[in-house]
């Protein structure tokens, strides 16, 4: 079948990748960026598959007339891709309120805005679904990534919940947990206004290894990314929620789950030896 996307994010990396890979599959495409000028060559490659729209995603008016715009040009809205994004790097000491607000206004309150949009229009139809392109920082911590990591463990939470509430509507969700990619996300991410130079040592190897993920050859490329999620929109069996993306990935989550069991277990002898009455002392 032809499926409708509307893929947010695509002037370049995981976006661009995916909306490129679907057209050639012969579905038909919505795709976004902030401006309109940086999807110009994606839509001449596949004239009558894409569709150019402008989006800014802090701004709810735009988001409206963005899924106006796909559904009028498309008929209807299949698989909706909350890809767009943008990293701040910082100490959690060094981010302002105004950074933090604006990473989650752009990594949480916009994919949340787009769905509550579309989620009406594929209950109508029958059938949707909402791909949120999270991290393996939705998982796990790293220093320099506060913002950044809060915001995606906030994306993968709303998305637990929703994955509940659209199931008996024939609507899926999945969220995807790509490790290293071959992008300009480490190049085009900003650094938080406020410097504290005693977190140095700990942030500034996290920061120069994110700025060269675009040209380190171990990193994955995004035409992998992209067929991995033409796989996944496809499947017919039940998919799980998260999925992470790349083998590094997978090694990245096994560790933090190994370390999550470690703490729960040590929490749990904590609590116990906490709560156990002492002895009743003998006569």
């Amino acid at each position: 079948m032809t499926r409708r996307w509307l893929i947010t994010g695509c002037s370049s990396g995981l976006g661009q990748a995916l909306a490129a890979a679907a057209a050639a599959a012969g579905d038909d495409l919505a795709v976004t960026a902030r401006k309109s000028a940086d999807l110009e060559e994606l839509a001449a490659a596949w004239p009558g598959r894409i569709t150019p729209i402008p989006l800014e995603l802090r701004d709810a008016a735009s988001c409206e007339a963005a899924v106006r715009t796909a559904v009028e040009r498309l008929g209807g809205i299949d698989v909706l891709v909350n890809n767009a994004g943008a990293g701040l790097f910082g100490a959690v000491e060094e981010v302002s309120d105004a950074e933090l607000r604006e990473q989650l206004e752009i990594l949480v309150v916009g994919p949340w805005r787009l769905s509550r949009l579309v989620l009406p229009l594929m209950r109508a139809q029958g059938h949707g679904h909402i791909v949120n392109v999270s991290s393996v920082v939705g998982r796990m911590a790293f220093p320099g990534l506060g913002a950044y990591g809060a915001a995606k463990h906030a994306l993968e939470g709303m998305s637990q919940a929703l994955a509940l509430e659209t199931a008996p509507h024939n609507i899926r969700v999945t969220v995807l947990e790509p490790g290293m990619f071959a992008t300009r996300y480490g190049i085009s991410m900003t650094e938080a206004g406020h410097r504290v130079a005693a977190y140095d040592g700990t942030n500034r190897e996290m920061l120069e290894g994110s700025r060269g993920l675009a040209d380190n050859p171990e990193t994955g490329r995004p035409e992998a990314f992209a067929a991995h999620v033409l796989d996944i929109v496809a499947a017919d069996a039940p998919t799980p929620l998260r999925i992470p993306v790349g083998e590094d990935a997978y090694g990245y989550l096994d560790l933090a789950d190994q370390a999550a069991r470690t703490e729960f277990a040590a929490a749990r002898l904590l609590t116990q030896a906490s709560l156990t009455p002492a002895p009743a002392p003998t006569a």
